[in-house]
């Protein structure tokens, strides 16, 4: 009987981003008997996510890199895969790779990097046009979590395209119970927006390449001309400072609701009447995915793997990247639109039980980890 085929996932801070989601999906939803998985975080504490996969009995290990390159990350991992034993080293994002492919070096671990997103703009930096060729020769596969995230790989890490495959990021999200378990009332409620008003709404990261200035000076606009509109911004991040510093020069306080850091925030896109994401860049956004999965119709910029997930006028509305005026325009054609909006609701729960459920990420990288093994 072959033994389980051993998977150390290699991460910063099991936080809740996309990356660690994905990290959680694969994590909780393939088969125990078959892989068991391990988490390796190289920043130190284990964040939220991280703690709700230990209180399931998933085993995380921690350590805190020191500034600059760090070699006794890279002996560190070595003495942790002979003990471990592991089959696979599965990297997320750029820097995780770099140190676990150099820990892999004349080890029997196969090893795995996936590209989760992409800065904005990007940099073409010629030091990885060096690098980045000799370390793909000690990959056995690169995955990108779209079409757009795999071209940059090509193009601005000079990794082999032969190598990377394309896997979208999928979810397990039961949307039957949340409605049972949440009230919309309540969540309004609770985000202090009235029943009747019209609520856009987001969940992101507080970060510049979010570009939650350009949404909120939309919104604003728009307020000038409907004064029973609302938005929501859930999360936290660098930029709340700023962002709430811009609310009150608008004199949105009472119109815009940043709710800061929330414990499973999905739940709130039931008190949303549409979803916005004016990113400057995305991979694959998980909380497009869930708003999709909730049936919450999405306002996406046309930028990474947005149009690869939202077909324009079919199952959401697409705009240009940093467009106020369009992105008022389109906020606009929703808000005075109901048919189209539940047209595009009922189309964006179609897109994304056919493509994002969790089981199709799941299965494609339980299709790696078993050819990279030789098991089955």
């Amino acid at each position: 009987m072959n033994k389980k085929i051993k998977i150390l996932h290699i991460t910063f801070d099991m936080a809740l981003g996309g990356t660690e989601q994905v990290i959680r999906q694969l994590v909780e939803n393939m088969p125990s008997d078959k892989i068991e998985h391990h988490i390796f975080c190289l920043d130190g504490e284990v964040k939220e996510l991280g703690q709700r996969l230990i209180s399931k009995g998933f085993v995380i290990h921690s350590y805190q890199r020191k500034k600059g390159f760090d070699f006794s990350l890279v002996w560190l991992l070595r003495r942790l895969i002979n003990k471990e034993g592991y089959d696979v080293l599965h990297c997320h994002q750029y820097t995780p790779f770099v140190y676990g492919v150099m820990a892999s070096v004349f080890k029997r671990s196969k090893v795995i990097f996936t590209e989760h997103g992409r800065f904005y703009p990007e940099v073409v930096k010629p030091k990885r046009k060096l690098i980045n060729p000799v370390l793909s020769l000690f990959t056995n596969k690169i995955t990108a979590i779209s079409k757009a995230t795999a071209k940059a790989i090509v193009d601005f890490e000079y990794m082999p395209e032969r190598k990377v495959q394309v896997i979208y990021n999928g979810l397990k999200l039961d949307v039957d119970q949340l409605h049972k378990t949440h009230s919309t009332g309540d969540l309004r409620d609770f985000l202090k927006v009235p029943q009747a008003a019209f609520l856009f709404g987001t969940i992101a990261r507080l970060d510049p390449i979010k570009n939650h200035i350009m949404l909120i000076k939309a919104f604003e606009t728009l307020c000038q001309k409907h004064k029973d509109l609302y938005l929501v911004i859930i999360g936290d991040g660098p930029m709340m400072i700023d962002l709430r510093m811009l609310v009150s020069e608008l004199n949105m306080e009472r119109n815009i609701v940043l709710t800061g850091f929330i414990v499973e925030p999905q739940k709130y896109l039931l008190a949303m009447d549409v979803f916005l994401l004016p990113s400057f860049s995305e991979g694959t956004s998980m909380t497009l995915l869930e708003a999709m999965a909730c049936g919450i119709p999405p306002v996406v910029t046309r930028v990474g793997g947005n149009p690869e997930i939202v077909e324009n006028d079919v199952s959401g509305l697409i705009v240009e990247n940093d467009d106020q005026i369009a992105l008022e325009s389109a906020m606009l054609k929703l808000f005075n639109n109901k048919d189209k909006r539940v047209k595009l609701s009922a189309a964006a729960m179609a897109r994304f039980n056919s493509t994002f459920k969790e089981n199709y990420m799941v299965n494609n990288y339980m299709k790696i980890y078993c050819d990279l093994t030789g098991r089955e």
